[in-house]
């Protein structure tokens, strides 16, 4: 039996020139880049590739693709969560499914064993992304004190008004900080009230890339008349294709430079907030936003979401729907017949 299977190995690497000993390292050489044709060259390919070199061809390039089951995987991923974040375990699983979604176009194995892996509510040795363990709500500034203080704060830690413009656009619009980076003069209409998010600048491959927003979604966000002096600041005399907001030398402000030049960590940390990160600022809008009772499809068009799902998650609680629909429920059997005495006399059955 062992002979013939042998055999009809060896009759199928002659009829289709695959030979199914490959190994993972051997199928990631003959592919190339080609599993790469859906991602950003720009931003997505690197992590993603330091994810392919770094951690799946050392743990799992020796083993033949056509081995590769969904318990491997799962194994090598158990590895990865004991020794890295969440963001480089996920980036490390995004390539590995493409890869092997290239190997199953190619013919080399019958479908992708990544996808079958067990899906995770933790990821990473941190116990993974706060916004993935914790309700979005949680990561919110707890008031308007507080963010008052720290904006102050980051101002004067920078030396400069601009590290505190951009918090203030932050948290007052719910944009992500590479948005308000691509923001130009022109996008904000003052009359109107509101600013169009249509760019978003980050640092790339070769330097700053420019490009549409997250899933090519522009959009529009209001102003709030708290916000309103610091725009007509930024605004003044100035072209429509300048940028909104740089930093002292007129560099564009990342998330990484408003980190280091205010000394973002120690600031958070002695106000007790040390898991604060930049991202929190735009949570923290969301949930004021929905605080202040803002419908949901309003909501989910300011945030930029596709889903509903992930915007609802700002929503508060709500406990009065379901007290409100137990009332009804207990109304309407006493109207058509009450159960309660029939059921406590009942007590003694099992």
């Amino acid at each position: 039996k062992a002979a013939q299977e042998w055999v009809d190995d060896m009759c199928g690497v002659a009829r289709t020139g695959l030979n199914p000993g490959q190994t993972l390292m051997d199928c990631v050489t003959s592919i190339g880049l080609r599993w790469a044709r859906s991602i950003d060259p720009t931003s997505t390919l690197d992590p993603y590739n330091a994810g392919l070199h770094r951690r799946i061809l050392p743990t799992l390039g020796q083993l033949p693709v056509s081995m590769l089951t969904a318990g491997l995987i799962d194994r090598a991923i158990d590895r990865w969560e004991a020794e890295f974040g969440a963001s480089t375990v996920k980036n490390t699983v995004a390539v590995l499914v493409l890869v092997l979604d290239q190997a199953v176009r190619n013919g080399r194995i019958p479908r992708n064993p990544s996808k079958d892996r067990a899906r995770r509510k933790k990821i990473g040795h941190r116990g993974g992304n706060a916004a993935e363990l914790h309700n979005p709500r949680d990561l919110a500034l707890p008031g308007v004190v507080t963010l008052d203080g720290l904006v102050t704060a980051v101002g004067e830690a920078g030396r400069h008004r601009y590290w505190a413009d951009v918090m203030t656009v932050l948290t007052t619009t719910a944009m992500r900080i590479i948005e308000v980076a691509g923001l130009r003069v022109g996008d904000v209409s003052l009359f109107v009230g509101v600013i169009r998010v249509e760019l978003q600048t980050y640092p790339g491959r070769g330097g700053l890339i420019t490009k549409t927003t997250k899933n090519r979604r522009h959009r529009t966000v209001p102003i709030i008349d708290q916000l309103r002096p610091a725009l007509e600041r930024l605004m003044l005399e100035r072209k429509p294709e300048a940028s909104l907001i740089t930093g002292p030398r007129g560099n564009v402000i990342t998330t990484a430079t408003l980190r280091g030049a205010t000394s973002w960590d120690l600031i958070v940390a002695d106000r007790g907030l040390p898991t604060l990160v930049r991202h929190g600022l735009r949570q923290t809008a969301l949930t004021w936003m929905a605080d202040a009772e803002t419908d949901l499809c309003v909501l989910q068009r300011v945030a930029g979401h596709q889903d509903p799902a992930v915007t609802a998650r700002y929503l508060h609680p709500d406990h009065a729907a379901p007290q409100a629909a137990r009332s009804r429920l207990s109304a309407w059997l006493g109207l058509n017949g009450d159960l309660g005495q029939r059921w406590r006399d009942r007590r003694w059955l099992r």
